[in-house]
């Protein structure tokens, strides 16, 4: 048993330790993730809902984005279920896309952005900004295995753990204070962790397409032959669409749809493509489809989510469960605690083993270090040189923002270097 134990958390400490900058990076940015709506309304002023009542009709509005970008084409458009947002409007022009802030009571474009927060720590969590041959994607799919694994080894190994669940120990210095702090919040983050480890081996089943989850929870649009009333292809046939019209046939198709997202057809052979909310609780918009030929105006195609098979309907809850959208903003800031507890956990962690390793460099041991600090660091590097690349190449965001992610990033390092190199070794000395 003492063998077992030992080896249990000689696994726990692999995967905190050697694992531990890419770990704080992976739940760290999807930390993040959960209120980036939120950072994007503080941030944007023209993001911030004003108004109340009724809509001003969806032709109107697009009405409005043409007058701003009569050479852009409206690709995607999102509205929000957060009732203190604006419409958003994805908007490419000269080879770049823009998020365009609508307000759809007043019936104005209030502003426009190049990046958002929402989108830029959705990539960053998504695929680490690596994108080449899915490595990123991969990275952080695997560490939703990793976290189910030191989950389940610390359970395992912790006797008795359900009597430490308040147990801090303030009285026998700092280190076995971090080391009872790592636990206590540990064993509280165990429902939402088993949440994230579940929805995030779920996505790597979708990404691997085992047993055709990815084929079945991801039907293609329907092929039809357009109409000859269809709109000639031009760089306005987006804005010639009559969403107001396919909003209704949308609506008529699943009664009590709230419609929160629609992708235009890009020509008379695709259809626009409507989602939304229904009454089915917890699924994402697009468990709701409805689609819309561009020239006849006829629905070519639709899904309902209480007809939707087990395996869509699994899928369709996972993003939701994972980012804790599913209840509002209450959901969402509970999300975002139970992140941070997770994060918090990998950086006590890696405090407390470099504690622990600045202790025997001071009495005269050399503990193996290994390279894995090294790997952890240059994956990271190779992240960041990423990230600027996205930035100026997809993101064009501006010099000003670059310098500001370059200070905060600065920031971040020193008070790393501080806390986990300077400090310990100042105290053991």
């Amino acid at each position: 048993m003492k063998l077992k134990k030992k080896t249990l958390f000689k696994i726990h400490s692999w995967i905190g330790i050697k694992l531990g900058i890419l770990f704080f990076i992976v739940c760290f940015s999807g930390t993040m993730a959960t209120l980036s709506n939120e950072m994007d309304w503080l941030y944007y002023p023209g993001l911030r809902a004003t108004g109340q009542g009724e809509r001003v009709s969806y032709n109107s509005l697009v009405h409005e984005i043409q007058k701003e970008f009569p050479d852009g084409t409206l690709t995607y458009w999102v509205i929000p279920n957060e009732p203190y947002l604006n419409d958003i409007a994805y908007v490419e022009e000269d080879g770049y896309r823009r998020y365009v802030f609508v307000d759809p009571y007043r019936g104005q474009v209030t502003g426009s952005t190049s990046v958002t927060f929402q989108r830029f720590f959705r990539d960053f969590h998504y695929y680490l900004f690596m994108p080449f041959y899915q490595i990123g994607y991969f990275i952080v799919l695997v560490f939703a295995f990793f976290l189910l694994t030191a989950f389940v080894t610390a359970i395992i190994f912790y006797k008795k753990w359900w009597q430490k669940l308040l147990e801090l120990k303030f009285q026998k210095g700092s280190l076995v204070f971090f080391r009872s702090l790592h636990r206590v919040v540990g064993l509280w983050s165990i429902p939402f962790a088993l949440v994230i480890t579940l929805t995030g081996i779920w996505y790597f089943i979708e990404r691997t397409n085992i047993g055709n989850v990815a084929g079945i929870s991801n039907p293609k649009p329907p092929v039809f032959e357009h109409s000859k009333g269809g709109f000639p292809d031009s760089v306005a046939f987006s804005y010639q669409l009559d969403y107001d019209k396919a909003a209704e046939l949308a609506q008529t198709e699943i009664p009590g749809l709230k419609i929160g997202g629609v992708v235009p057809a890009r020509k008379a052979n695709e259809p626009i493509y409507i989602r939304g909310k229904s009454h089915v609780p917890l699924v994402r918009k697009r468990a709701n489809r409805v689609y819309v030929s561009p020239g006849g105006y006829e629905v070519v195609g639709i899904q309902k989510a209480e007809e939707i098979p087990t395996v869509m309907y699994i899928n369709d809850i996972a993003d939701p469960l994972h980012f804790g959208s599913w209840g509002g903003l209450i959901t969402k800031i509970i999300w975002f605690l139970g992140g941070l507890s997770i994060s918090g956990l990998v950086l006590t962690g890696l405090w407390i083993a470099l504690k622990r390793q600045a202790k025997q460099l001071a009495a005269g041991n050399n503990p193996v270090m290994g390279i894995w600090k090294y790997i952890n660091w240059a994956i990271s590097s190779i992240i960041v040189g990423f990230m600027y690349y996205f930035m100026i190449s997809t993101y064009s965001v501006a010099w000003t923002a670059l310098v500001a992610v370059t200070l905060i990033l600065g920031f971040i390092v020193l008070i790393s270097w501080y806390v986990f190199d300077y400090r310990l070794k100042k105290a053991v000395l």
